[in-house]
């Protein structure tokens, strides 16, 4: 009987909990509609950034370089996650984490070896064209 006790006030606080949450949600989106600004106006339309006026329309065409770069820092990124939750770990790991940390380091190293080689971190037109260059000689 305890047990059940337990499992059902863990239940209700998670219930409780999750009503807080919606009328507090519920609470600022009322509040901040009937406070909030009515007027009507062509600047109050327009973006706001820090404190810029807007230049210029928001469709920029970015080149194809920009989303593998944005790619490889993502997937690097996660990468890096992981050999951080080995290293809070390393002491229950042992040698058998190390040696298997070691060849996770040494395929990622690898693989920006070849993006390195392939030329996709480079940023410059002239860094393609010399590269170009060397291939057809």
């Amino acid at each position: 009987m305890p047990e059940a006790v337990a499992t059902l006030s863990h239940n209700w606080g998670f219930a409780v909990f999750l009503l807080g949450v919606a009328g507090l949600c519920a609470f600022m989106l009322g509040v901040s509609r009937l406070l909030g600004s009515k007027a009507v106006g062509r600047s109050k339309n327009e973006p706001f950034e820090s404190g810029i006026v807007p230049t210029g329309g928001a469709r920029l065409r970015l080149s194809a370089k920009f989303y593998l770069v944005a790619m490889l820092f993502v997937i690097f990124d996660v990468e890096a996650l992981f050999l951080f939750a080995w290293a809070v770990s390393v002491r229950e790991s042992g040698w058998a984490g190390f040696i298997e940390a070691t060849i996770f380091i040494a395929i990622l190293l690898a693989g920006l070896v070849y993006l390195w080689r392939i030329g996709a971190l480079d940023w410059a037109p002239e860094g393609r064209r010399n590269r170009q260059a060397k291939l057809k000689q």
